[in-house]
């Protein structure tokens, strides 16, 4: 396999080139020495393939490239990613202008191929850099189906009859639900086509592994373990000056997640590390697994694996590495040399020794853990190291953070909420990829989750409701139901303790708990701007509100950020949604109705009832200038204030929004004004529902890089599923400092005190005005009117929360936005926290 190309026509099945020529040279077979034998080749069944007539075409034009009109779609059945060589020269930072110093390393780019198939033929063709960012937002996924506008042909000069399509402008037309099983796609053998490069990586972070190459079982040959073993002591004190070693007998006690280190230019076919700590009974050391070695043995060296390891090479300990906390306290460590094992300098030799062929009398230490019980959390200090088990009840959807800014290099994580029956309260976990997919993308209520390795994060400074959080460590490891059978843990008292109380619990009482994806407001920013700018590493803390367009825009797909503008409360309305009216097309909630509060027009029922409308049926002017807004589409549910007299509740009062009257005097005059006030159906949280558990998932992991039969048959959209209690959210517009731009966001507030597990917002008690917006509580009744809706009261303190906003009027605040980019055109932006600028050094750090 020489690499450089595709499959017979740069592809993974092809539509001709099945020849001895076009097999081994894995791409162009009509084009160069295998044209003839590639057109041969190709069956009459394939003469209406789309895919041939484009190749046909394409090489057959003078330039190698074609404009391709009235084309019919084809299907995307896998994208995938590659570091690329060359860098774009956009993306090479550039030196400060008054200096002269080298230029820094250009961050990482990377390319991108993708398999398409016309049901006949299946062909994998590389993406021009140009189109790049229809993947960054995921507009081009898997599953799409697209026609081919322009594509060109790009022969490979250094080798024979090797070439590949490249797709230079495309057109989407939708997603096609059921792949041609015949022609599923299979990732053996095959290579990226440009660049020269011997792997792909997985499509939204660099930790995972991905591809066939990643061993997952191996059949284990039998190892003789003879007495001339050197202890991890003794080669301590005798490695220096010696070129071969005797062998080592060690179990693994700890395992780092993937390390991604590959570089444009970089010579490494491979460029992957990985730690683990080993022991035998003399001590612990750090043993390192590097470049093709990783997917041989990575997957398959567990915590508690005995190795037998020959012929290794060993270094002074690199001084920056992270290092687990033993769970036996006294395990002596060896830090000042590490083992290398690599393919060669010299080859590794590695064994497994099959558990039940471990013997006694070689004293291997047995894997020890550092489990806590959740009412333990709270008296355990910043940083401490423990392991903890628990039942999920609160699973959140898989976002993307920013490694470096500019970069195309992110981190995924995910929030979630476990107990264990010893306290109310649950562990909030932050859980970042592990370098273990199968299992973070297995994550759901209702499972009984592990987690090794992980550290308390707290914040002293804040007060008695004070953050507190468990953080996944470098060298953590998660497990879940179907994954604990043989772990070492099982044999943990606190382990064998959660089991117990897990055999007394009703599931149903668990299950009136879950929750599953939508917007987690965790962590709160801290309660002084000052304090956030000490959190934030970055030059400028504040973002205008016209560079909010370009942060949006720049946003990849799932990427959460968190920003902080300058702005003046200028108008707060709450939208009442019920999930049984969210627009059936997944783009937006309906808005079923405005509950628009205003002290000066309490009596007006009239025309209050003529402003209820769906947001589906207003133009953009109706729905941000309720004065206009008719009723195209009435809903007669009744809101009613909790500050209105009994009286006036029998009646339904409904009260106007609250604007301040500097909006009233500029709003007309702005030369901007954004509008990411809506919650998304995926911005909502669901109640687990275990008919449609494969489903749920998939809604809130990250779309798959290869497109798979379905193996569920739920036909309902996410937005059909119950909420996790949310009734409605708030719409805030915030003016500019500058009263010439402005941008409306979105708060959702927590309905309830039994929400607390759900959405977590204790550190908005010096927030007045969030703190009343976010203590809504609705209260179903038993009857129903003749729509089928239930009637709602409203029970917000809505002259708290008038109040609160007149005391911001014409004040200038610092708004904590969180946004994230949830696919395609879909960006929710969310109010977080308000500062009001008022000390002293505060406007010194602003």
């Amino acid at each position: 396999n020489t690499g450089g190309g595709g499959g017979p026509i740069g592809g993974t099945t092809g539509c001709a080139g099945t020849g001895e020529l076009g097999t081994q040279q894995r791409g162009g077979t009509f084009g160069g020495v295998g044209a003839e034998m590639g057109r041969d080749a190709a069956s009459a069944s394939k003469q209406d393939s789309r895919i041939q007539r484009v190749y046909e075409e394409v090489l057959s034009s003078s330039q190698l490239r074609v404009s391709l009109q009235d084309v019919l779609p084809v299907t995307v059945v896998a994208v995938e990613r590659y570091l690329a060589e060359i860098p774009p020269a956009s993306n090479l930072p550039q030196p400060p202008a008054s200096a002269s110093p080298p230029r820094p390393a250009p961050l990482p780019s990377y390319c991108y191929d993708v398999t398409i198939t016309d049901g006949m033929c299946q062909e994998k063709c590389h993406l021009a850099h140009e189109q790049n960012f229809l993947l960054h937002k995921n507009i081009l996924q898997s599953g799409s189906q697209v026609k081919i506008t322009q594509c060109s042909y790009m022969y490979n000069e250094k080798k024979l009859a090797c070439g590949f399509l490249c797709i230079e402008s495309l057109e989407i037309v939708g997603m096609c639900e059921t792949p041609n099983r015949q022609k599923e796609y299979s990732e053996k053998l095959i290579m990226p086509l440009k660049g020269g490069k011997k792997h792909y990586l997985p499509l939204w972070n660099n930790e995972d592994p991905y591809g066939d190459m990643w061993v997952q079982n191996r059949v284990l040959e039998e190892a003789t373990v003879n007495a001339k073993l050197i202890s991890l002591s003794h080669l301590e004190t005798s490695w220096r000056g010696k070129i071969n070693y005797q062998p080592l007998l060690v179990r693994i006690l700890h395992k780092s997640r993937l390390r991604y280190y590959g570089k444009p230019y970089a010579k490494a076919d491979i460029p992957y590390q990985a730690y683990f700590e080993v022991a035998d009974n003399s001590g612990m050391m750090s043993m390192v697994l590097w470049n093709s070695l990783c997917p041989e043995w990575y997957n398959i060296m567990k915590v508690g694996t005995v190795l037998l390891i020959e012929k290794y090479a060993v270094k002074t300990s690199y001084p920056f590495k992270t290092l687990p906390t033993p769970g036996d306290s006294q395990m002596k460590r060896f830090a000042t040399i590490e083992i290398n094992l690599n393919v060669r300098d010299p080859p590794t030799k590695i064994n497994i020794i099959p558990e039940k062929m471990v013997k006694p009398e070689w004293n291997l230490p047995d894997v020890k853990y550092r489990f806590i019980t959740r009412s333990e959390l709270d008296s355990l200090p910043t940083s401490h190291s423990c392991d903890i088990i628990g039942l999920v009840r609160f699973v959140g959807r898989a976002e993307r953070t920013r490694k470096r800014e500019h970069g195309e290099d992110f981190w995924i994580h995910r929030w979630a909420h476990v107990v264990d029956g010893t306290s109310e309260q649950p562990f909030i976990l932050e859980l970042f990829a592990t370098s273990q997919p199968d299992i973070f993308e297995h994550i759901h209520p209702m499972t009984y989750l592990v987690c090794t390795q992980m550290r308390v994060v707290r914040d002293v400074s804040q007060n008695a409701s004070s953050t507190l959080y468990l953080t996944t460590s470098n060298e953590s490891q998660m497990f879940v139901t179907g994954w604990h059978k043989g772990q070492p843990y099982a044999k943990d008292t606190k382990v064998k303790s959660f089991i117990q109380w897990i055999k007394t619990q009703r599931e149903a009482d668990h299950m009136e708990k879950t929750a599953i994806g939508g917007y987690y407001p965790f962590p709160p920013a801290p309660h002084t701007f000052v304090k956030y700018c000490n959190n934030n590493k970055v030059e400028s803390v504040l973002t205008t509100i016209s560079e909010m367009e370009k942060e949006i825009e720049n946003l990849h797909y799932r990427e959460h950020k968190r920003i902080a503008i300058q702005g003046i409360i200028s108008v707060i309305r709450y939208v009442s949604c019920s999930s049984r009216t969210e627009d059936s097309s997944g783009v937006e909630p309906v808005q079923v109705q405005c509950l628009r509060i205003n002290r000066e027009r309490r009596h007006h029922q009239d025309k209050e009832d003529d402003s209820l409308l769906s947001s589906q049926y207003a133009s953009p002017q109706e729905q941000y200038n309720p004065s206009i807004v008719t009723r195209k589409n009435p809903v007669k549910r009744k809101l009613e204030m909790s500050d209105a007299s009994e009286s006036e509740e029998s009646e339904g009062t409904v009260h106007d929004s609250w604007q301040s009257d500097l909006w009233t005097r500029v709003k007309d005059n702005l030369k901007e004004r954004f509008h990411y006030s809506n919650a998304f159906p995926e911005s909502i949280p669901r109640k687990f529902d275990y008919m449609h558990k494969e489903f749920l998932m998939e809604q809130y992991n990250l779309h798959p890089a290869q497109h798979k039969p379905k193996e569920y048959k739920t036909k309902k959209a996410v937005n059909e599923f119950k909420s996790a209690d949310y009734f409605g959210q708030y719409e805030v517009t915030i003016l500019g400092i500058n009263h010439d731009v402005a941008i409306d966001v979105a708060f959702l507030p927590v309905h309830s005190p039994e929400d607390l597990h759900i959405f977590y917002s204790e550190n908005i008690q010096n927030d007045t005005l969030l703190s009343h917006m976010s203590c809504i509580s609705l209260h179903s009744q038993e009857t129903t009117n003749k729509e089928g809706f239930p009637p709602v009261s409203y029970s917000a303190p809505a002259n708290e929360i008038i109040k609160a906003a007149i005391d911001l009027e014409r004040q200038h605040v610092i708004c904590i936005l969180d946004i994230c980019h949830l696919a395609e055109d879909k960006v929710e932006v969310f109010l977080n926290k308000i500062y009001k600028i008022v000390e002293d050094n505060m406007m010194n750090q602003t």
